[in-house]
C-alpha cells in the first residue's frame, strides 16, 4: 500500500508516493538500471534511488544530530536541504566509502557570509565509521552524523554501484 506524501522545500511544493513503509521497501528491479535521481526525505528518514520517476531502491538512513531545519553553517549538525549534485566519491574515507554532495550552493554561502560564518562542506552519503558496528552508532535510528547521510556499509556499496558521479540529489525536509 501507498500513501500520498506532500511537502514544502522553499516556494516548491512536490508531491511523491512513498511507500507505506518506506524502510521496508525495496522493489527488486535489474541490477544494471543506473538511477537518474537521489532523493532524500528527513523527516522520514529514507533516501531514495529512482529512475525516470520510478522507485529502484529505498533505504533507511541517519542523519546529523541535528536533523529538524536545513543546516545554516559548520558545526550546526544539520543535514542541508534543497537540489544538489553527487560530484564526486572517496573510496577510502574514514567512514566505508563515502560520495560528496555539492553543498553549499551559492545561496548557502551567500546566507553564511551574511551571518558571518562558514557554511560548512563536506556532507556526504556514507556508510558507517571503519572498524564501527550499526548498533555503537545506534545507527538507523539514532542521527549520530555531524550533518551527513548515513547508511550500512552494504547500503553505500548498492548506492556506489547504481549511482554516477553526476547525479542529482534532492533533499527535502
Amino acid at each position: 500500500m501507498r500513501r500520498l506524501f506532500t511537502m514544502t522545500l522553499g516556494l516548491v511544493m512536490v508531491t511523491s508516493l512513498l511507500p507505506a513503509d518506506p524502510a521496508r521497501a525495496n522493489w527488486s528491479l535489474d541490477e544494471q538500471t543506473k538511477a537518474d535521481l537521489v532523493v532524500v526525505y528527513k523527516r522520514e528518514r529514507v533516501l531514495q534511488l529512482k529512475r525516470a520517476g520510478e522507485v529502484l531502491r529505498t533505504f533507511p538512513i541517519a542523519l546529523g544530530r541535528e536533523p529538524n531545519g536545513p543546516k545554516l553553517q559548520e558545526g550546526d549538525g544539520r543535514t542541508p536541504e534543497g537540489v544538489y549534485t553527487l560530484d564526486w566519491r572517496n573510496p577510502t574515507s574514514q567512514f566505508h566509502r563515502s560520495i560528496h554532495v555539492s553543498y553549499p550552493r551559492p545561496g548557502d554561502a551567500e546566507h553564511a557570509l551574511r551571518w558571518g560564518v562558514s557554511p560548512g562542506g563536506q556532507i556526504m552519503l556514507h556508510g558507517l565509521p571503519n572498524g564501527v558496528a550499526a548498533e555503537r552508532v545506534g545507527h538507523p535510528t539514532r542521527d549520530w552524523t555531524e550533518g551527513c547521510i548515513a547508511l550500512t556499509n552494504e547500503e553505500i556499496e548498492e548506492i556506489w554501484a547504481l549511482v554516477e558521479d553526476g547525479t542529482t540529489i534532492i533533499i527535502y525536509p
